[in-house]
């Protein structure tokens, strides 16, 4: 039996969380057994999308400089465009990441950097779109029709692509520095399909979560590393299903400045963790209890110095596992929140599923 025949979605947002096992799986099928054409010679990537895709690039960019020792930015799609000098020199490749393909501002991105005669890849959902057909070099993230407004399976699917490419490009550089931490990755990519089906069952635990965070009238997401942009996916995850005002910062940043909405009454903190909690964010921590005592929650790898109201996790045996299994945490949350809210989950109020070019 499916996972899907035993839960039985009641949404196409809970049928597309619930067939991520499956689509990942088909992509580490696919692409074990295809080679990736990639461009060589490359010493910079830039990284450009719009929405979760964005939070994607985010991601990737983290995993392309600590896997493949390539210098690695994100930058959104209409920020590309308002800038006056965007990096063109020698080498650089820019990757363009957009589900539908038909992504407006990120094709007028990808407009521009040809026309500086760089080289183009995209990481896109749909075969002869028009971004397929602008890019020298293209990856298919073979997910299938994704109907809610609320991006999930899409997502996943475009970071397990990435890892891909990471690994691809770590393999032409070869550096010795990277080996032992590409063969890691290269290990936990087949184990990916099976940590997600272990954090599905999470889902009673994820439903108390949601019911507390429902009574939060102020609510942020942070992280530190890599995890920043599962914050950042998370937040607009959450945001754009319930409707709810919630933001995402660095935990460090948001030390700065952001921590003073706490004193607003029944504050929520939601920590996401990927490596675990650092020194810093212990720190960080325990003074936002002292001095504002909002509920702290931890999704993923916690820390004995640190005790939460709640902490969710599936523990994992490296951090890109650890990764994934918070994304589906995430995704499952904002369902959850949105329900209990009566939200239509798969069509928000104002939002549309591609943004066309105009």
């Amino acid at each position: 039996m499916s996972l899907l025949d035993k839960f039985k979605p009641k949404t196409s947002m809970e049928a597309e969380i619930y067939q991520q096992p499956e689509v990942l799986a088909k992509i580490i099928e696919s692409y074990h057994s295809e080679e990736i054409d990639l461009p060589k010679n490359v010493k910079k990537i830039v990284i450009v999308a719009s929405g979760t895709s964005y939070h994607c690039a985010r991601f990737a960019a983290d995993m392309l400089g600590s896997y493949a020792g390539l210098e690695a930015r994100s930058i959104y799609s209409s920020e590309l465009l308002q800038k006056n000098i965007i990096p063109h020199d020698k080498g650089t490749l820019y990757i363009f990441i957009t589900q539908s393909g038909e992504t407006g501002d990120t094709l007028h991105a990808v407009r521009r950097v040809i026309e500086l005669g760089l080289d183009t890849l995209c990481i896109t959902n749909k075969v002869d779109s028009t971004i397929y057909k602008l890019c020298k070099y293209r990856v298919i993230t073979k997910a299938g029709v994704e109907n809610s407004i609320a991006a999930t399976k899409s997502f996943t699917a475009q970071m397990l692509c990435l890892l891909i490419v990471a690994i691809k490009f770590a393999k032409q550089v070869k550096d010795d520095a990277f080996s032992e931490k590409v063969e890691a990755l290269s290990n936990s990519i087949p184990k990916i399909p099976e940590t997600v089906k272990k954090t599905l069952e999470l889902r009673k635990k994820i439903k108390q979560l949601a019911r507390l965070i429902c009574k939060s009238k102020c609510v942020f997401t942070v992280a530190d590393g890599m995890s920043y942009s599962l914050a950042k996916e998370a937040a607009l995850k959450i945001k754009e299903t319930s409707y709810m005002n919630i933001n995402a910062a660095i935990m460090g940043e948001f030390m700065h400045g952001h921590v003073a909405v706490l004193n607003n009454p029944k504050s929520a903190l939601i920590y996401i963790s990927v490596s675990g909690l650092p020194y810093t964010a212990v720190q960080h921590l325990n003074k936002i209890k002292k001095d504002y005592n909002p509920s702290i929650y931890i999704i993923g790898k916690p820390n004995e110095r640190f005790q939460p109201n709640l902490n969710i996790q599936v523990e994992c045996e490296s951090d890109i596992l650890q990764a994934f299994s918070n994304v589906i945490i995430t995704q499952l949350l904002a369902l959850e929140i949105a329900t209990r809210l009566g939200r239509n989950v798969d069509k928000p109020k104002g939002l549309q599923k591609v943004v066309l070019e105009g």
